[in-house]
């Protein structure tokens, strides 16, 4: 019932400085503002490619402001759409799922997904702007089997499991499964990455001071390469290349989150996630 990965929320100080940012490391263009009553939290919504981002600023007390006094900045919820938006709202309180709906969004709490705070909106096919084309995953971080945590959410959100794809990585010490909704046309999902205490790396410390699952990243497509990664260093924005170094780097990097705000973000260029995906006969060629 999931068909896209939507949007990103951070839990920002403000607002304004956030967007700004925004707009100088991808190319982000403001689109709207608003008011989360659930979250206490006023919004800016900012277009990047097909997706948007949604900052948030408390506006008192409230998730976003426990967020920032216990946290920091950084990614508040991953953000996904639906088709059947109303469908899924019962399917969710059929299983005793805690979540507040607001507008046309399902807002739910780390508590009822693993530590995974997520906001499902009513799916709207959107125009792309600038050389970002969209997101695609985020990242739940898991202390948990990710195997409980697969069965769980393929339950809650209707996904169907023979579509996954398994995943390990020896260099980043993890394990688990990309709960893919619908390939081979699209590589939307969500990433459940198991973490292990004998298996010291980033994200398993990322889960060990967040006392359990988490989300921990996202990850984005764009169609130009090259040109986003130049706009980014002239904006200043700390890279980590997938090879050895970012200037020949063609396929894949990582965004500091010092340089977004606290999110980490990952970007690759069109396709090129099949490479971990299951498919990498969907991998364009590089001309």
């Amino acid at each position: 019932m999931l068909n896209r990965v939507d949007r990103m929320q951070l839990a920002v100080q403000n607002r304004s400085r956030a967007a700004e940012t925004f707009a100088k490391v991808l190319g982000a263009q403001t689109d709207r503002e608003s008011t989360i009553e659930h979250l206490n939290a006023t919004c800016t919504v900012m277009r990047v490619g097909e997706s948007e981002v949604e900052l948030l600023q408390p506006r008192g007390p409230g998730p976003v402001q426990a967020h920032l006094d216990r946290w920091g900045e950084g990614l508040f919820a991953a953000g996904y759409a639906t088709e059947q938006l109303d469908a899924l709202e019962e399917r969710l309180r059929s299983r005793g799922v805690a979540f507040t709906r607001e507008a046309d969004q399902l807002h739910l709490p780390g508590t009822s997904t693993f530590g995974f705070p997520m906001v499902i909106s009513r799916f709207v096919q959107r125009p792309r702007l600038g050389r970002v084309s969209f997101f695609y995953e985020a990242t739940n971080a898991l202390n948990t089997d990710w195997k409980v945590v697969s069965a769980r959410y393929t339950d809650l959100f209707g996904l169907d499991a023979s579509r996954f794809c398994p995943i390990n990585s020896a260099r980043f010490g993890y394990e688990g499964t990309l709960t893919l909704f619908d390939p081979p046309a699209r590589l939307d999902r969500i990433e459940l990455s198991q973490t292990f205490a004998g298996k010291p790396s980033a994200m398993r410390r990322f889960v060990e001071r967040r006392g359990g699952d988490a989300l921990y990243m996202c990850y984005l497509e764009t169609h130009d390469f090259e040109g986003l990664k130049q706009h980014m260093l002239a904006a200043g924005a700390s890279l980590t290349p997938r090879g050895d170094d970012i200037a020949s780097e063609r396929d894949n990097m990582w965004v500091h989150p010092k340089s977004l705000h606290g999110m980490l973000l990952g970007v690759s260029r069109t396709g090129f996630a099949w490479d971990w995906s299951g498919r990498k006969d969907l991998i364009p060629a590089l001309t």
